[in-house]
């Protein structure tokens, strides 16, 4: 523990040391040359670079690139120093041309991705493994299946068995939709329980209109009800995590092919005017 602080402090350290020397340093890089934002430019599209390869880094583990969380660490702080040069690059002005403002989106969106996928990929992991284990996201639908099955079974078992159809009414009123399919997705993203809470209220209410038969059927309907839910909670997660990587990496290779048009561009222009 105490080794993972000391390299959290380092890297901060670091970050913060960059920063203030960059931003110290660019007065005197503006005022001593009219091209201080080309300067700033290329040490963003390089850094930019690094950071995309990254994702390729992970792919040829048997080249001597160093440790995998060495370049994690470093694509987290690098990324965040990437803010600071866009913003020293651009002036602090919001862009006006199409072209600009596109540019200025797409990085905000690789930005905010990046960050946004600091917190999941970390603390989510945890939150799966404490809630009942971690489930193959390709089982999900195959055990959703099989619980659906089993509850209406269960519900249909009443009407013989207990010559009521309460409990059969019930399911089909206020349970059904629930088992056909996830449910909650963004309660279960910040651990709210009130959806899974009034349920089990109503089953709570209902109990107290039925025989013994169906109080044990209810009982065990409620059982499966809280494997469906945890169910549905892995799956919010499980997608989430995967969804961010289709987000995050297409639009960072969309970034660099936009940030490869912008240097064209400008080299192209400046030529032109000289």
């Amino acid at each position: 523990m105490k080794g993972f602080v000391r390299r959290r402090l380092l890297w901060v350290g670091l970050l913060v040391a960059a920063t203030v020397s960059v931003v110290s340093v660019f007065p005197v890089w503006a005022g001593a040359t009219t091209r201080a934002a080309y300067l700033t430019g290329w040490l963003l599209f390089g850094l930019m670079v690094l950071l995309t390869g990254y994702n390729w880094f992970k792919k040829i583990p048997y080249l001597p690139l160093g440790r995998s969380e060495l370049w994690l660490q470093f694509h987290i702080y690098a990324g965040l120093f990437t803010g600071v040069l866009f913003f020293l690059h651009v002036g602090g002005r919001w862009p006006t041309g199409w072209f600009e403002l596109g540019l200025t989106i797409l990085y905000a969106i690789v930005m905010a991705s990046g960050v946004l996928g600091i917190f999941i990929s970390r603390g989510w992991p945890k939150r799966l493994t404490a809630r009942s284990g971690e489930v193959p996201f390709e089982r999900i639908p195959v055990i959703r299946r099989e619980l659906r099955e089993r509850a209406e079974a269960l519900a249909l078992s009443t009407v013989p068995e207990a010559k009521s159809a309460t409990v059969a009414e019930f399911y089909l009123r206020r349970v059904h939709d629930f088992f056909g399919g996830p449910r909650h997705f963004f309660s279960h993203l910040f651990e709210i329980r009130l959806p899974l809470n009034a349920l089990q209220n109503d089953f709570t209410d209902l109990k107290r209109f039925l025989n013994e038969r169906e109080r044990q059927v209810a009982e065990q309907l409620v059982a499966l009800v809280r494997q469906k839910d945890s169910l549905d909670y892995q799956h919010a997660l499980q997608l989430t995590l995967r969804l961010w990587l289709f987000i995050h990496i297409p639009i960072t290779y969309s970034l660099m092919l936009w940030a490869i048009a912008h240097i064209v561009l400008v080299y192209g222009f400046s030529a032109g005017a000289r």
